[in-house]
């Protein structure tokens, strides 16, 4: 760096870049390593790469703890917390916007065949996204398998804060000599997906009906603040592998179980977030404004985005001591492996919801085949504008 920069020049900057943060994290990283490595040298590319090494193994959005990272080391803890308020800005404010008008009718016809349009785009890219994840984080047949046990668990309904320590657990005995140990404990967790599959379907007798589906029968009732901002902390904590992988985390507490929103609403909330130049996360303010209005969408978008400045501004040569020893980095391969088949059984979930038409395989094939072989940046909000005209026109 030339000399330290004034705390108002600093957050105008990290606002622009959130203001230009069109697709996706990995041009969003490439946009703040050409201008803040390549150009002006705040730190060498060597330092660069381990950093970025370090926020990939760690939950969060990597862009945006870049964004921390950097403020804070131009201005200590004050600029760390600039930065990542400016490059999270504008998303929010656009996505806070856009779901106070969902909520008061945006969805009115024209516009739902809009988002009936897109949400078969949006399973396309969750589709893309869980491919592109494991092309990178499942790189042994081990971890491979690992992802397999959590698909099957995720769709048996096991709770995740069952399967990913056991995937964590087997990842880091795999390369410890104790292969048979990891193997055990991911047949446990198989044998609990094929018990829960197995369980008999009780009919729908006073008395005697299955508690999941009484629950799904009972109306909707809006969260608490203080469950909304559980949520989003817990996703938050979980955003191994890149954003894509809170999905699995808040689809499964705002409509599983919260039940504050359908399936086709979060989809709509994916939906915008990929035509806003944000963090793809941001889509988290979409899912607490419609559990509990402006106060909720505050609160869970600040919980989700916590542990990214947490993780800077508190514990970050911590973490880079912790990350290095021999047994973590293993875990964390194993916990990552065990998200991607989490992503990958909700992906399926959401195929078989959402793609019930032959007009509906029709957007979703090619929304699929155009986010593979387009990689501008603008790839996917034109792919979920062009899906949405498309809906628009399908009811015409």
């Amino acid at each position: 760096m030339t000399g330290p920069e004034a705390l108002s020049a600093l957050f105008l900057r990290f606002l622009k870049f959130g203001a230009l943060a069109w697709g996706g994290p990995v041009a969003q990283i490439a946009m703040l390593r050409q201008e803040l490595v390549e150009e002006e040298g705040w730190v060498s590319r060597d330092h660069f790469n381990r950093v970025l090494a370090l926020y990939q193994v760690l939950p969060g959005p990597e862009a945006h703890e870049l964004c921390v990272y950097f403020g804070t080391l131009a201005r200590g803890p004050i600029g760390g917390i600039l930065a990542g308020l400016g490059f999270m800005l504008p998303g929010f404010l656009l996505m806070f916007g856009l779901s106070a008008l969902y909520v008061r009718g945006l969805t009115a016809s024209p516009l739902q065949a809009v988002f009936l349009g897109m949400q078969p785009a949006v399973v396309a890219l969750i589709v893309r996204a869980v491919h592109r994840i494991g092309l990178h984080a499942l790189t042994s047949g081990w971890l491979i398998g690992t992802a397999a046990a959590a698909f099957a668990a995720q769709t048996a309904g096991i709770p995740f804060w069952v399967t990913l320590p056991v995937c964590g657990a087997a990842g880091a005995l795999a390369v410890s000599r104790r292969r048979l140990l990891g193997g055990a404990a991911l047949t446990v967790l198989l044998g609990l997906a094929i018990a829960a599959f197995a369980r008999p379907v009780l009919p729908d007798v006073p008395g005697l009906t299955d508690p999941a589906r009484g629950a799904a029968a009972e109306p909707a009732v809006p969260p608490a603040p203080g469950r909304l901002f559980a949520a989003g902390l817990r996703a938050g904590l979980l955003t191994f592998g890149g954003a894509y992988t809170v999905l699995p985390f808040l689809q499964r507490d705002a409509v599983e179980v919260g039940k504050w929103m359908t399936n086709a609403e979060f989809l709509d909330g994916v939906a915008l977030s990929g035509i806003l130049p944000a963090p793809f996360i941001i889509f988290a303010t979409f899912v607490g404004y419609l559990g509990g209005g402006p106060l909720g969408a505050l609160l869970l978008t600040a919980a989700i985005f916590l542990p990214a400045f947490a993780f800077t501004l508190v514990a970050h040569e911590r973490m880079e001591q912790i990350v290095a020893r021999r047994h973590v980095r293993p875990f964390l391969d194993g916990v990552t492996a065990g998200v991607v088949g989490i992503i990958g059984a909700l992906a399926v979930e959401l195929l078989l919801g959402s793609v019930r038409t032959p007009w509906a395989a029709v957007v979703f094939g090619v929304a699929l085949l155009v986010l593979y072989r387009w990689r501008a940046k603008g790839a996917v909000a034109a792919v979920m504008a062009g899906a949405g005209v498309l809906g628009a026109l399908a009811v015409r």
